[in-house]
């Protein structure tokens, strides 16, 4: 059982940057791709990025790429999404997810195990 928890959310000012981070307390992640889903009010949840098993590759969405950047934290058994450059648009709850097989995929329903998602608010 992987035990995911998110940090790092808050209120910024539209142009302000944020770091989410990604931990679990049992095992190591460098095994699981990790994903970050965002999900909006009244909106679906959206994949935004992912790190695949070792960090051989990452994925960004359209709305995201040049702004945001995953990354592992091997020391710390840990994944970070930088946001940069954050919009009202980005206003959101993020929550990170594991895929044990270690590839990323679009699909939610493929991530085992989730986070408790943390919110994040981009407005003046």
């Amino acid at each position: 059982q992987v035990q995911l928890v998110e940090s790092g959310g808050g209120l910024v000012l539209p142009g302000e940057s944020l770091t989410l981070s990604c931990a679990t307390s049992h095992g190591t992640l460098d095994s699981h791709a990790i994903a970050f889903f965002r999900q909006a009010p009244g909106k679906a949840r959206e994949g935004i990025s992912c790190v695949r098993n070792m960090g051989a590759s990452t994925l960004y969405t359209d709305s995201v790429k040049g702004r945001f950047t995953i990354s592992r934290d091997k020391a710390k058994n840990m994944v970070h999404l930088q946001m940069n450059n954050l919009k009202p648009e980005d206003t959101a709850v993020y929550y990170c997810a594991a895929h044990v097989w270690g590839v990323c995929k679009p699909d939610e329903r493929e991530y085992e195990f989730w986070g408790q998602g943390t919110q994040v608010t981009v407005s003046s």
